[in-house]
């Protein structure tokens, strides 16, 4: 995905909007396709195997470390500038931690979202969906962190998701209204893919 940023000054190959990456790809199609390929399988593995953790900051960043490690040496890293996409304004990157430390302490206050009432469960997963792209605290692979990590607090209070079953450009579009403050389209998609 393409942000709106200096590339210069943005981890890019100089002149490009292609991420420096440890296979020293400078085309931004070709790293497009091997980090697709390369978190693909990582996902997998996260599947058959999730990074434990206490749904916290050091839970998020292993995660992101874990799917990207391979291709950036700043995997599992915060940003270190500022980024929006399709007319969204993320966090600034000198609060990212600050915001981060509030949502995952709340959802600790929360008790996980443990024992909620159905309709409860589904409004505080979007809550928490919409505020970790709100701040979108990494350079790149935000969506696929949060989704895995979101995926693993749903099953971790008994219920399944397949985020593969989700119309990517509905989860999209519902995502951008979300940050716009209408969220019924992204409860209807939880609301329907939640499962027992």
């Amino acid at each position: 995905m393409f942000y709106d940023i200096n590339t210069v000054a943005s981890d890019c190959y100089e002149g490009t909007v292609c991420l420096i990456n440890k296979f020293d790809i400078k085309d931004s199609k070709q790293l497009s396709q091997v980090e697709a390929d390369i978190t693909f399988a990582k996902s997998a593995k996260l599947e058959q195997t999730p990074i434990k953790g206490n749904f916290d900051i050091f839970h998020y960043k292993n995660i992101h470390r874990f799917l990207f490690e391979d291709l950036y040496e700043w995997a599992g890293q915060f940003r270190t500038i500022n980024l929006s996409k399709k007319g969204t304004n993320f966090a600034d990157y000198k609060n990212i931690e600050k915001y981060c430390e509030m949502c995952f302490s709340g959802l600790s206050r929360m008790n996980f979202l443990n024992n909620l009432a159905f309709d409860k469960f589904i409004n505080e997963i979007v809550e928490l969906y919409c505020t970790l792209n709100l701040i979108h605290p990494f350079r790149e692979g935000n969506g696929r962190t949060q989704r895995i990590f979101i995926a693993q607090l749903i099953r971790f209070n008994g219920y399944e998701i397949n985020f593969s079953d989700i119309d990517t450009d509905y989860l999209m579009i519902a995502t951008i209204q979300s940050a716009q403050g209408i969220f019924d389209n992204l409860k209807q998609i939880f609301k329907d893919n939640i499962k027992r």
